[in-house]
């Protein structure tokens, strides 16, 4: 177990990580591009400038972790250990990544861009989408309950197969709401 230790700079890809748990580490402007993170666990870390795209992970634990700023590009959240599962996003890059089926509660995407994420049978009650770029996001058979919707862009979410009661939004956001009605709202 690595414990408390700070991360900069490093290429993981090139360099493997050492261990199998870290808890309440530091990872700054460090690269996980393509790296095999199946199996390991990360505890109360926090990730500022990192970059996951395309990183694997299988049974990967992810327990009040924070991303920030940080480039999360195509990966499968739904192969992750759903044990005590959660993650905080803010001004991330999450582009076609898929959280297909979880259980997020309260997790905030703070002004992150979310392009054609799928949120398919998600459970994201109170989850916070505000700020965020929603284009071509998947939304089906999810749960939406409490979530804010607020000055997010480009949503497209159908009412009749998501449940949105007291989601939060904009009377300007209706569009993204009214989507499949083909209707000409001024």
């Amino acid at each position: 177990m690595v414990v408390d230790k700070s991360f900069n700079k490093i290429n993981f890809y090139a360099q493997p990580l050492e261990g199998l748990e870290y808890d309440g580490c530091a990872f700054n402007n460090c690269n996980f591009s393509k790296t095999n993170l199946s199996n390991i666990s990360f505890i109360d870390c926090t990730f500022l400038n990192c970059d996951f795209s395309n990183a694997q992970l299988n049974n990967t634990g992810f327990q009040e972790v924070v991303f920030v700023s940080s480039k999360l590009i195509g990966l499968r959240f739904d192969t992750c250990k759903l044990f005590l599962l959660q993650f905080t996003f803010e001004n991330c890059i999450l582009n076609y990544s898929s959280f297909y089926g979880l259980k997020i509660p309260n997790t905030q995407f703070g002004a992150s861009s979310l392009i054609e994420v799928d949120f398919t049978e998600v459970d994201a009650r109170r989850a916070d989408f505000s700020s965020c770029n929603l284009t071509a996001a998947v939304f089906e058979n999810s749960i939406l309950e409490g979530a804010d919707f607020r000055m997010a862009e480009n949503f497209a979410i159908n009412p009749e197969s998501n449940y949105i009661q007291k989601a939060k939004f904009t009377k300007d956001d209706l569009l993204g709401l009214l989507w499949q009605y083909n209707l000409d709202l001024e």
